[in-house]
C-alpha cells in the first residue's frame, strides 16, 4: 500500500517534503507532480529503485529513457560534458520550465547509464519537485506516468493514480490536479536544436 501524502505547491510542507525523501533514500518509488504530467521517480543514486522502475516501465535500465530530474543547472557538469555558451543560454532561458534537453553525458554517469552517449535533464517549474531534490541533495530518475488508455494518455487526478499505482510504488504525493500534455524534448547533443517531441513547452526559446 503506497502512502498518500498531500502536499501543497504554493508553500511545500518541509516535513512532508521530508518523509518522501526519506522514502527516496530507503529505495523507494514515488509519484510526485512536475509542471506538466505526474513523474514516477526514484533516487538516481539507489541502483535496486532505478530497476523497479525499468521494471514497471518494461524496459532494460540501461536501455531506458529515464530523465535526470535536477533542482538547477548547477548538477550539470556531474553528468554533462562541457556544453557550449550557445547551448547553455538556451538551458537559462527555458529552464525551470516544461522541457526536456537531451545533452551529451559525461564519464561519471550512473553505472547503469556509462555506455549512454547522452542524458535526458529536466528541471521542472514545480515547488514540490524542485523541493524533494534539494532535500534529497541530488537528481531524481524519472519518467511519466502513462495510461494505457488511448483517449487519457495521463491521468491527472491524484486520487486515480493512487487507485492505479497502490502497490507498485511507496507513495503518491497529492499535489493538486496534474496536466495532460507532455514536456517538450529538445536534442541540444549535436550543434544544431533538434526538437524530438512537442509538448507543453514553446520553441521561442531556440
Amino acid at each position: 500500500m503506497a502512502k498518500f501524502i498531500k502536499i501543497y505547491p504554493e508553500n511545500p510542507n518541509p516535513k512532508a517534503i521530508e518523509s518522501v525523501v526519506e522514502v527516496l533514500k530507503s529505495g523507494g518509488l514515488v509519484i510526485y507532480p512536475t509542471d506538466t504530467v505526474y513523474g514516477l521517480g526514484c533516487d538516481i543514486t539507489n541502483l535496486k529503485a532505478m530497476e523497479r522502475v525499468a521494471q514497471i516501465k518494461g524496459v532494460k535500465l540501461e536501455k531506458s529513457n529515464f530523465s535526470f530530474v535536477c533542482e538547477d543547472l548547477s548538477n550539470l557538469s556531474d553528468y554533462v560534458k562541457q556544453i557550449d555558451t550557445s547551448t547553455f543560454k538556451i538551458l537559462k532561458r527555458a529552464l525551470p520550465g516544461p522541457y526536456t534537453f537531451i545533452l551529451p553525458g559525461s564519464k561519471s554517469l550512473p553505472s547503469p547509464f556509462k555506455k549512454r552517449k547522452t542524458v535526458g535533464i529536466r528541471v521542472p517549474d514545480n515547488s514540490i519537485a524542485l523541493a524533494l531534490v534539494n532535500a534529497l541533495g541530488n537528481p531524481i530518475i524519472s519518467t511519466s506516468i502513462r495510461d494505457e488508455d488511448d483517449i487519457i494518455e495521463y491521468t491527472t487526478d491524484p486520487e486515480l493514480i493512487l487507485e492505479k499505482w497502490d502497490h507498485l510504488v511507496d507513495v503518491v504525493i497529492d499535489g493538486g490536479y496534474g496536466g495532460n500534455e507532455a514536456s517538450t524534448i529538445i536534442d541540444l547533443s549535436d550543434d544544431t536544436p533538434e526538437v524530438v517531441r512537442e509538448g507543453k513547452g514553446s520553441l521561442e526559446i531556440l
